[in-house]
């Protein structure tokens, strides 16, 4: 016979095992999104919330976009499966992918991102016209780990014979792109490397004035951003989730939107050998 005590109690245990169940349930059907963080958090937010309603429609399942506070961040959620999707840089991604011993899978790439560049900038009036300009002056880059905004543009000062710990006046990081532009604007320093996608945009929306700033160097192109997965990702829904990327069509007005929105005309497959360039050029720079 069961006593009234004995009955609550349990009572009291199924409900915890049936909560605690109900709560692996549901994390188990969200998918979660997050990217590496290159602009402010509202315009993460802005970006990248269609394409997460998009993926909802697609996956059949609750799909939530949530920001991170640094790139380090973005590396360590996938990693240690925090997250199922993540939009990578070219250098993030190489991170993730050895600090798992390649069990981080990029699945898609915009196609813009298969001959990327960095943009160097500075105020027309400073006499900056060229790399070796650069010598003594204060530049800062954006994130320690951006491909775009540090790894790129380093390397290319490496191979011009410039090495900023050495020739600048001082090195300054600004975690972003738009706080990147705004350091040149605002004089705290006298040039700065960023990704050219989100120049462009400022220059578009006519965010920033280029008879004041402007680019004075373009690097080359190089393989840059991806969307990535775990490896341990079911097989099936890797392919979902590959598919609806790649079936984003611009020809719609939901595609188009996401597609501006993520300044991209299409997404195209793509695979971790497109970044090997980046790892190399990764090492030579000392940030591996």
């Amino acid at each position: 016979m069961i006593s009234l005590s004995s009955s609550r109690t349990l009572k009291s245990l199924f409900t915890c095992v049936l909560f605690s169940m109900c709560s692996a349930a549901h994390a188990q059907q969200t998918f979660r999104v997050t990217t590496i963080p290159e602009e402010a958090a509202t315009e993460q937010i802005r970006k990248f919330t269609p394409l997460a309603q998009y993926l909802e429609k697609k996956l059949g399942v609750k799909v939530e976009f949530t920001p991170v506070t640094d790139y380090p961040a973005a590396v360590e959620a996938m990693v240690n499966k925090k997250i199922d999707l993540v939009w990578f840089g070219g250098f993030t991604f190489v991170q993730a992918s050895i600090r798992s011993n390649g069990k981080v899978i990029p699945i898609a790439q915009r196609e813009e991102d298969t001959k990327f560049q960095s943009v160097f900038i500075s105020k027309t009036d400073s006499g900056i016209k060229k790399l070796e300009d650069l010598k003594g002056k204060q530049v800062s880059f954006g994130s320690q780990s951006s491909t775009s905004g540090h790894l790129m543009p380093r390397s290319y000062l490496l191979q011009a014979k410039i090495d900023p710990e050495k020739d600048f006046k001082r090195v300054a990081y600004s975690g972003a792109h738009d706080a990147t532009i705004a350091s040149v604007v605002s004089g705290k320093v006298d040039a700065a490397a960023l990704d050219i996608t989100v120049w462009k945009k400022f220059v578009t929306e006519n965010k920033v004035d280029t008879k004041a700033v402007d680019v004075f160097y373009t690097t080359p192109g190089y393989f840059n951003y991806n969307w990535a997965v775990h490896a341990d990702m079911p097989a099936d829904m890797r392919a979902k989730v590959t598919k609806a990327l790649l079936d984003i069509d611009p020809a719609t007005p939901e595609g188009a939107e996401i597609l501006k929105l993520n300044r991209a005309t299409r997404y195209i497959p793509t695979d971790a050998g497109n970044y090997k360039g980046i790892e190399a050029a990764a090492r030579s720079a000392g940030l591996l």
